[in-house]
């Protein structure tokens, strides 16, 4: 899974998720890309299971990237608590994820299994996407 190493507080303020992506909106690695429409917080496992369904159609050819990193930490407090007596522990942490972020990149593969790998890994999300390619890719 992925986590940070170390953080600076243990807990952290929900925050706001408004607007479209700032950084992240553009292709930088690969020639193929899963961007998102929606906002959400993406969890460590969601990401590695999106990520297991690109590698494996793509029979561990070519490669990917992960454009997201869960580094916010969430809290939930135990069932059958009453309210009050502070915020709950931590239990994982999520990636806050704004509509034109690119999630995933890849290279090294052909054009239909690069788009079929994609399909796979969204259907794995929370939220919808959208397959893009480099505007100079030529096949």
């Amino acid at each position: 899974m992925l986590q940070p190493k170390k953080t600076k507080h243990r807990r952290e303020q929900k925050g706001v998720m408004k607007g479209n992506a700032q950084r992240g909106n553009q292709l930088a690695f690969g020639s193929f890309g899963l961007k998102t429409l929606e906002n959400c917080w993406l969890t460590a496992q969601q990401i590695e299971a999106a990520r297991q369904a690109i590698s494996r159609h793509m029979n561990r050819e070519g490669q990917v990237w992960i454009r997201v990193f869960p580094s916010k930490p969430i809290t939930k407090k135990p069932l059958s608590t009453r309210m009050g007596k502070g915020k709950g522990d931590p239990q994982g942490f999520v990636c806050p994820i704004t509509p034109g972020r690119i999630l995933f990149e890849a290279e090294g593969v052909s054009l239909q299994i690069a788009k079929e790998s994609m399909r796979l890994a969204a259907s794995k999300l929370p939220i919808a996407t959208k397959f893009v390619v480099r505007r100079d890719y030529v096949e």
